[in-house]
């Protein structure tokens, strides 16, 4: 055989080492992204789980405020009710010389 030929193929041989190289290269990168995507899906989804227990936290804590606030408001009218003087403010109870 003549020596172009041992040359051509040698060539022909290194393309082929050069293509499969590259895609195991890529392959690799491809896994390597993957395994990212997966683990940012995740972390993503743990924080979202978080965020959604902070909300029902938050929910149940503004009907707790609603619910104090309803009871407080219920006992100042009944205080009201019971106080022969009638209703007093905040204000009125802190004049000096005025007893109660």
């Amino acid at each position: 055989m003549a020596a172009w030929i041992w040359i051509v193929i040698a060539i022909g041989v290194l393309v082929v080492l050069a293509l499969v190289a590259f895609g195991a290269m890529r392959g690799r990168d491809k896994r390597q992204r993957r395994e990212q995507a997966q683990e940012l899906r995740q972390e993503a989804e743990a924080r979202s789980r978080q965020a959604e227990e902070r909300e029902r936290v938050a929910q149940q804590q503004v009907r707790e405020a609603r619910d104090s606030r309803k009871a407080a408001d219920e006992a100042s009218a009944h205080a009201d009710e019971l106080d022969p003087d009638g209703a007093t403010t905040p204000d009125e109870e802190s004049v000096p010389g005025r007893s109660a």
